[in-house]
């Protein structure tokens, strides 16, 4: 039986793209959904090649010029990074049509290196965006829901996983085939998953040498998720050399397998932290690395609190990335301990966000945000303190508690 198509937010920004590119670069981690959003869009449309084998891979490289005449646009090329000298060849052919849009969809699941090559040869010529896995929006069918702070009045929740729902949600995760197949065996898919991706993409992309120690890196990556990211302490306690560390940490976030997110400075008067952290882009990732297989543990369990507070940055990274946006997301923490997880940018205003594991939000919770909006003034925006529960109130002046399934 196939699997459900799931909409998914990015439609009408790609959709504009194809309209008014030559090409068009979607990039995202694997199985995010790129070949499915591009041929469910643009499958009657466009013909259809992937990169990825061996054979078409070699004669894409061997006879650029007659490859391409064989694959004429309008035209789906998957996988590109895999024979990305192809692009100067593909430069040439939308040069000779320029004003000619969606000619070539193309998508990569390396950042990296894949983006150097585009920047050098489609500059101009290629409209860049990302696919992440499914928000939550997206996997219970609100894709285009607004966030709270950008809505007139908070609307109740619609259609988002309540407080039980929740927790096997983020166990699965948000990679489509696990949300159309909820028969499918979550653990065994996800660690089919991290096998392929330190065989493949890891191998591919430059710097790793030892994939055992890799593999203990990204496990170790992923029981810190959501603190301060001491790239020294975590070399030194696997053995490795710090530059190593540095390149593996860039290899993680050029295939999109974690987002650092950067402390929020803004000059007023006090001494702020900045050392970066490190979240999973994928919660089901997340728990499957740090062992946890069961809802209730993974809830009650010492990773409760930095999975919660990883799905709810990644609700907003996603819901911002979809829209083709980059996201402004930060986090603010004072050398004296006053912290707020997550800050967004929204148009000139600072939204302070809290994640709390207690489903009983109370106004001690808040501290973060009050400070934060005496320190930064009238540039703060009223903040939320959002929890697993279903409850709705305020928790002093200029915050309030947010249900997670309202975010």
């Amino acid at each position: 039986m196939a699997e459900r198509y799931i909409k998914r937010a990015l439609e009408s920004v790609l959709a504009r793209a194809v309209s008014e590119f030559p090409a068009v670069l979607l990039t995202g981690p694997r199985q995010s959904g790129k070949t499915t959003l591009l041929r469910h869009l643009f499958g009657g449309s466009h013909t259809y090649v992937s990169l990825e084998p061996p054979d078409v891979r070699a004669a894409a490289l061997s006879d650029p010029r007659g490859f391409l005449a064989m694959h004429s646009p309008p035209v789906i090329m998957d996988e590109v990074q895999y024979a990305a000298e192809l692009l100067p060849y593909i430069k040439e052919r939308i040069d000779a049509r320029r004003d000619e849009p969606g000619q070539y969809l193309l998508t990569g699941s390396q950042n990296l290196l894949l983006m150097e090559h585009v920047a050098e040869s489609l500059a101009g010529r290629a409209a860049m965006l990302r696919l992440l896995p499914l928000s939550l929006r997206e996997a219970t069918g609100q894709a285009d829901m607004p966030f709270p702070w950008e809505g007139e009045s908070p609307a109740p929740a619609r259609g988002q996983p309540g407080p039980d729902e929740l927790w096997p949600a983020l166990l699965r995760g948000g990679y489509p085939e696990l949300v159309a197949g909820p028969a499918r065996d979550a653990a065994l898919w996800h660690a089919s998953y991290v096998q392929t991706y330190l065989e493949r993409d890891v191998r591919s992309l430059r710097q790793v040498g030892d994939l055992s120690s890799f593999q203990s890196f990204l496990r170790a990556l992923a029981a810190r998720s959501g603190q301060l990211l001491k790239l020294s302490e975590m070399a030194r306690d696997l053995g490795i050399a710090v530059n190593t560390a540095k390149a593996w940490l860039s290899v993680l976030e050029a295939s999109f397998q974690i987002v650092v997110l950067r402390p929020y400075w803004a000059n007023v008067g006090k001494r702020l932290v900045r050392t970066p952290k490190v979240y999973l882009t994928d919660t089901g990732t997340l728990c499957y690395l740090v062992g946890l297989r069961e809802p209730s543990h993974a809830a009650a369990g010492p990773m409760g609190g930095p999975i919660f507070e990883t799905a709810v940055l990644m609700e907003i990274v996603k819901t911002l990335v979809h829209r083709g946006k980059e996201p402004r997301v930060y986090f603010w923490r004072t050398s004296t301990g006053q912290e707020v997880d997550i800050i967004v940018d929204s148009g000139g205003s600072l939204v302070p966000l809290e994640a709390k594991l207690s489903a009983t939000p109370r106004p001690s919770m808040a501290k973060g945000i009050v400070s934060f909006r005496t320190a930064l003034g009238e540039s703060a925006a009223p903040g939320y303190v959002v929890h697993p529960g279903d409850i709705r109130l305020p928790l002093g002046p200029g915050a309030s508690a947010l249900p997670f399934a309202d975010l």
